[in-house]
């Protein structure tokens, strides 16, 4: 018993069971945990609130996607809806629709990222720099207070300079020569939602790389200086390097979104003039579960959507991390 007792006092860890590690380590985890939520209950009890609003109404909903494979009629709820499988898929597969939603969906979201995204950089870095204190705020005032207007309001304003005897219109038609309703025709749908959409969110787009250049060391601009780097090759070597991470990880979050086009704006604005080019899949997903009732098949739809972010998501993220070393997860 002793030579037992005397052996197991001279064994290295790595040699001790692992049974017995393992319930050492859970139980001092368990501890930590519950020191933790004791040290920091007040933190704690401050997130609550966060955690039950995800809870309530991100996650508890995702029961509903039972919906897209069933005929699902309100009466009988979830439980009692018939079963399709993947019916619901393959309707909205094998539909004239498909290619259409999908196509425009794709195409606003490929305009956005080649203007709209690249722009907003552009217009944080000349922000960055006006030396101007006064100048610069209200600049930023201005170009901040469109994205604070409601997208109602927004919708008039275009609804209004788009009209055949709008402002917008009016300077079309000294180079087209055509005064019809801008919104009526299927070619200008596209410029149309990508412009407004651009003067609304600029300014409010550019407060992250506001702040990430905010983060630069400012002595490498000295030290550039001294060696007579002019501003375009400090911006060049300096400035872009040192916000490139902030970049990455908004790109990767807007290739993630490239299907999620905001129905709102395309709702108060197209018609069945223009179902062509302007209709998307949030619009069509409206269409077919509010006005037409078909919820299995709208949800379908929706999912078929989320599906398709999630995989887009995760394959740039990987591709970010692999080359760049930078990454959501």
């Amino acid at each position: 018993m002793n030579n037992t007792t005397a052996l197991s006092n001279h064994m290295p860890k790595a040699a001790l069971p692992e049974k017995g590690k393992n319930k050492r380590e859970r139980k001092f985890t368990r501890k930590s945990i519950a020191s933790d939520f004791k040290r920091h209950k007040f933190i704690y009890l401050m997130a609550l609130p966060g955690i039950l609003f995800f809870i309530l109404f991100s996650y508890l909903p995702m029961g509903g996607l039972l919906m897209s494979f069933q005929e699902y009629k309100p009466k009988l709820g979830i439980l009692g809806s018939p079963f399709i499988g993947l019916t619901n898929f393959k309707d909205f597969f094998s539909s004239i629709f498909f290619a259409r939603t999908v196509g425009n969906t794709l195409a606003i979201s490929l305009l956005e990222l080649a203007i709209t995204f690249p722009v907003t950089i552009i217009f944080a870095l000349l922000l960055n720099e006006i030396k101007n204190i006064k100048f610069k705020r209200t600049v930023q005032t201005i170009s901040y207070m469109p994205y604070f207007i409601s997208m109602v309001v927004i919708a008039g304003i275009i609804i209004d300079f788009c009209s055949s005897r709008g402002a917008i219109t009016q300077i079309v038609s000294f180079f087209t020569g055509s005064t019809q309703n801008l919104l009526s025709v299927p070619e200008y749908w596209r410029p149309i939602y990508i412009i407004s959409g651009l003067w609304q969110g600029l300014g409010f787009g550019s407060i992250i790389y506001i702040a990430a250049l905010a983060s630069v060391d400012q002595e490498l601009y000295e030290a550039a200086q001294i060696d007579g780097a002019n501003r375009w090759k400090q911006t060049l070597h300096i400035t872009l390097p040192g916000i490139s991470a902030t970049v990455i990880i908004m790109l990767i979050l807007k290739v993630g979104t490239m299907l999620s086009v905001g129905y709102e704006k395309t709702i108060l604005l197209y018609n069945s003039q223009i179902y062509e080019t302007a209709d998307i899949i949030s619009s069509y997903v409206y269409r077919k579960g509010l006005l037409e009732f078909n919820y299995g098949y709208s949800t379908a739809v929706s999912l078929f959507n989320s599906v398709i972010n999630f995989i887009l998501l995760v394959v740039t993220n990987y591709l970010s991390n692999k080359y760049s070393e930078t990454s959501l997860f």
